[in-house]
């Protein structure tokens, strides 16, 4: 017969990394959040209501300790006490124990995000400290060095620049954050930090992001569209409206309906998610509208994500996983903008100004930009059209 209580070991609370809740049996939970940390948690019913207890982090409350505690509020709600009142000493067994990194940055997380306009931008942040940053979520936050940060941004930094500068810039407002709390010394050096600093270390991100992105030869194209159908993945559809909208990954994955209008067929992003600080307007092929019709929920509201399952948004790296599974190792999601680009210069006759619009680069003559900036609208409406059609030719 399974044991209904003490169903963890140490070492299940040392190595278990799946998000969620793991139960030890007895209402006593371990919980790890897709950000990495790792906390103790009470859950039962009392007075006909699903109360849950914070018990503390499990790198300052040992198993045994919240098995106690967990212990004292089931007397407690046997003789109908509330469970509160067991509790005789602070949850912590080691009020100056260290956290550790994951544990500090969704103490952080959650204490600034309700001051987001964004209200998922929270989970954005956890699911970048997943995916980028894990090799700091276990350890002491005041332990962490330059030689850590640079282990979790050198895999990343030439191949996704703009991502690893992004989590760079992330790790140093959480250890700014560990400092104030008394976490870090006051005179350390925050080892994120990029002037004179990881700038003496690491090329420059602007740098990086100005060379040629792998790209797939655009007559490949059609039928490597055709195969991106065929998946089911989230990923797959938000690819597919970065390809059709010649948009940069940052750029779609950060989309919300708000962003969208579906009657106009036009697609606005706003001057703050633009790296020029310009607001770009995007024409959608009836393809991308199509796209778009298919996922929009009946109840959406302006600031919800475009692509996210449950109110989580797509990972950073969602996409280029998903060309990892595709067998498209050398091809990265924003080489499909040079690909849109190689295509209108080889297949069509479209002015190399309305391709540069298109891509939201700026042209040499920048009044020419803006005064013609109106009246290119719908023909650049016309190029993507043209685009949709012949990405979706073996379809």
């Amino acid at each position: 017969m399974s044991r209904s209580i003490n169903k963890l070991t140490a070492r299940q609370v040392a190595t278990l990394e799946a998000p969620g809740r793991h139960a030890d049996g007895g209402g006593l939970y371990l919980r790890i959040t897709s950000g990495g940390s790792r906390s103790w948690v009470f859950i039962a019913s009392h007075g006909g209501k699903r109360i849950e207890i914070d018990l503390g982090g499990a790198s300052s409350v040992s198993l045994a300790t919240a098995r106690c505690l967990a212990s004292k509020m089931r007397g407690a709600l046997a003789i109908g006490h509330g469970p509160l009142m067991e509790i005789t000493h602070p949850v912590a067994e080691e009020p100056s124990t260290m956290p550790t990194f994951g544990d500090f940055a969704e103490r952080y997380i959650t204490s600034v995000e309700s001051n987001w306009k964004n209200a998922i931008l929270g989970q954005e942040w956890r699911n970048t400290l997943r995916d980028h940053a894990r090799l700091l979520s276990r350890k002491p936050v005041d332990q962490i060095g330059t030689d850590d940060v640079l282990a979790v941004l050198k895999p990343i930094w030439l191949r996704l620049p703009q991502t690893a500068n992004r989590v760079r810039r992330r790790i140093v407002k959480i250890l700014d954050a560990a400092k104030t709390s008394g976490f870090r010394s006051k005179d350390a050096l925050n080892p994120a930090a990029w002037r004179g600093h990881l700038a003496l270390l690491l090329p420059a991100p602007s740098k990086l992001d100005q060379r040629p992105r792998p790209a797939l030869p655009w007559k490949e194209a059609p039928t490597f569209m055709a195969e991106l159908g065929r998946r089911q993945a989230l990923a797959a559809r938000c690819l597919e409206f970065v390809i059709l909208t010649a948009a940069r990954r940052g750029e779609g994955l950060g989309s919300t309906w708000g962003e969208i209008d579906l009657d106009a067929k036009l697609w606005s992003i706003p001057a703050t998610r633009m790296g020029s600080g310009v607001e770009h307007a995007v024409p959608l092929s009836s393809a991308a509208i199509e796209l778009l019709n298919d996922l929009r929920p009946e109840a959406w509201q302006p600031d919800m994500r475009v692509f996210a399952v449950n109110g989580a948004p797509l990972s950073e790296g969602a996409m280029s996983m998903l060309l990892r599974r595709m067998k498209r190792n050398s091809v990265t999601t924003d080489g499909f903008r040079s690909m849109f680009k190689d295509w209108a210069g080889d297949a069509t006759d479209y002015p190399r100004e309305l391709v540069e619009q298109a891509l939201a680069h700026a042209v040499p003559n920048k009044a020419e930009q803006v005064g013609k900036y109106g009246a290119a609208i719908g023909r650049r409406r016309e190029l993507m059209e043209t685009w949709s059609e012949f990405l979706n030719s073996q379809i």
